[in-house]
């Protein structure tokens, strides 16, 4: 069963910043500064964890995980904004 997670972190040295964003990159829809929309599975979520624990320095950076749901239910309705309206990223089939 696949959740919802909004991932967030805040890294403090430029070099793993990088890292963690381009890892990044390849888990979630990267929606604001930062902050990722990701769709996991609870085994995708271990490796994400266990990747993400790889480059981080555990005394210096944070990583949150929020979870907001079942991807089917109500995590498409659980983020709301203020400001600019949000959406959900736009997904697209790529085929090469």
């Amino acid at each position: 069963m696949r959740h919802t997670y909004v991932v967030t972190y805040d890294i403090c040295d430029p070099r793993r910043l990088r890292k963690v964003y381009k890892l990044m990159l390849g888990w979630g829809d990267h929606i604001q500064l930062s902050v990722f929309q990701c769709e996991l599975n609870a085994r995708e979520l271990v490796q994400l964890r266990s990747e993400l624990a790889e480059i981080l320095r555990p005394t210096e950076d944070q990583v949150l995980f929020v979870d907001i749901g079942l991807s089917e239910g109500r995590a498409s309705s659980a983020i709301t904004s203020l400001g600019r309206p949000y959406s959900d990223p736009e997904r697209l089939a790529v085929v090469v």
